[in-house]
């Protein structure tokens, strides 16, 4: 037996000397996952038994290895929904949160402006399905689709939309939803935006882990968001709206590439909660 003081501060201090970001909070959940109970819940925990602790220690020795946390616990909160997340599929940060949430905020304004019309929402580039299953939980009155190009992304988008209204597809953004050009309000992407050349900089549990179609995008990252600005021009109805993510580098070159087409209004940069520049909004100029 070891008391849950001496197992958490041990497990601590060997996230840290592994480079992990946040070894408090990871050494801490693994245990909380091990013990099948919440992080909030371990004060009640006195001592840890051998065969847990047998456990715990492996879950340990992975993550030191840089694994993502959320592959050894299998799941990933985001807003209001759970999300099953492992191999072959984007971990959602919690960054695009803000993105999700912006998207929540003009679906209801398109429904409470004229809810009989109803309301179309597009996620491209969804992944594990995360920003779609937010906005379907949170706007239950808009009618949400989603897109994923990785067949393995796919699959995790599948099991995490089943029980939703959600129509998920297996495609390309570039030429997804020609049944819906026109007439979409809303349209949400969190695309690959990290530039080719910066490989060595990423974090080992995204460079090693995630799917590296969800990552890279040429040369200067910004390929799939020139698509995204043309597949948003045919998709959104008059007056309609597009928000995606990018690198905080790219706060002036992302909302650019939208500016300089001359299709948009109200192209605007937000920042996230840390100050950095996160994600573009813009509105279809017709």
């Amino acid at each position: 037996m070891r008391s849950r003081r001496t197992a958490l501060t041990a497990a601590t201090e060997r996230l840290r000397e592994a480079g992990v970001a946040s070894p408090e909070h990871d050494a801490a959940e693994l245990l909380a996952h091990v013990l099948g109970t919440t992080r909030a819940a371990l004060v009640l925990v006195e001592d840890i038994a051998p065969s847990a602790l047998d456990e715990y220690d492996e879950l340990l020795a992975r993550r030191a290895a840089r694994e993502p946390l959320q592959h050894l616990t299998g799941t990933a909160g985001f807003r209001h929904v759970d999300l099953l997340v492992g191999p072959g599929v984007f971990v959602p940060r919690p960054e695009t949160e803000l993105l999700a949430g912006w998207g929540v905020e003009q679906a209801a304004g398109v429904l409470a402006a004229d809810g009989a019309a109803g309301c179309v929402v597009v996620d491209l580039c969804t992944g594990s399905g995360a920003v779609a299953k937010a906005i379907a939980d949170e706007v239950p009155g808009a009618t949400v689709h989603a897109v994923e190009l990785d067949e393995g992304a796919h699959r995790w988008a599948f099991h995490n939309l089943a029980g939703t209204d959600v129509d998920l597809r297996l495609g390309d953004m570039a030429t997804a939803f020609e049944d819906l050009a026109g007439t979409v309000d809303v349209i949400t992407c969190n695309p690959p935006y990290i530039p080719l050349e910066a490989w060595e900089s990423v974090a080992p549990e995204a460079r090693d882990h995630d799917p590296h179609l969800a990552l890279f995008s040429g040369l200067d990252g910004l390929d799939a968001i020139r698509v995204l600005e043309r597949r948003a021009a045919v998709l959104l109805g008059p007056g309609g709206v597009v928000g995606f993510e990018h690198a905080d580098v790219q706060g002036e070159s992302a909302p650019a590439v939208f500016a300089a087409t001359g299709r948009w209004v109200d192209v605007r940069d937000h920042q996230d909660l840390a100050g950095r520049a996160r994600f573009v909004t813009a509105r279809l100029a017709r």
